[in-house]
């Protein structure tokens, strides 16, 4: 069995796949996770968590 690994999906993205990755990681909805960093991004914060995160993970391969 493979261990779980954080990745940036290449097939559900809408911008860089961050949140379709951490989506399939945590076996939760992407949307929810897209509605909860939009909620984040409005502090600033969490623009550059996005931008820290895309630069980051690597791609699912």
């Amino acid at each position: 069995m493979d261990p779980k690994k954080l990745h940036r999906s290449n097939t559900d993205k809408m911008l860089c796949g961050v949140c379709a990755g951490i989506g399939e990681y945590l076996n939760i909805d992407p949307t929810v996770v897209r509605l909860l960093w939009a909620i984040f991004g409005l502090t600033g914060f969490g623009i550059l968590a996005y931008i820290a995160a895309a630069i980051i993970m690597p791609v699912k391969g």
